[in-house]
């Protein structure tokens, strides 16, 4: 039986939209567009993942317009077109978009914030006003 409480995350998962992440800065930092297996290499020491899984993830980021993609041979090779702080926050707009009591949802996020990060936010706000 485990002793893990129900509502905490298994380990042994990653957080939703965390490999994304991992492969958009793989192709951020790299200088030129990967194949698959290239971006697979990069992200070792996750040596778990299939290559199919990594086609997956590059195809969904393809569909998002996160990444674009070339023909090299029989594969593609792909580019990020934005880094993993952008696809979060383009994440967080589609979340927004999807409910339509955006006060609710603005509210709760900022009072889930902590100190520091709702310290940021507000400046961050009160610079965009400038």
């Amino acid at each position: 039986m485990s002793t893990r409480p129900p509502d905490a995350p298994d380990p042994g998962r990653r957080r939703s939209g965390e490999l994304e992440s991992q492969i958009v800065t793989v192709l951020t930092a790299a200088e030129t567009a990967l194949t698959p297996g290239e971006v697979r290499e990069r992200l070792i020491p996750q040596s778990d993942l299939s290559y199919s899984t990594v086609v997956t993830i590059l195809t969904r980021l393809h569909a998002k317009g996160a990444v674009i993609r070339e023909r090299d041979g029989r594969a593609y090779r792909y580019a990020a077109l934005r880094d993993a702080a952008g696809l979060v926050a383009d994440r967080m707009t589609r979340l927004l978009t999807a409910e339509a009591d955006h006060s609710s949802v603005l509210r709760r996020f900022v009072g889930s914030l902590d100190a520091d990060d709702e310290r940021l936010l507000r400046e961050l706000l009160r610079d965009g006003d400038e």
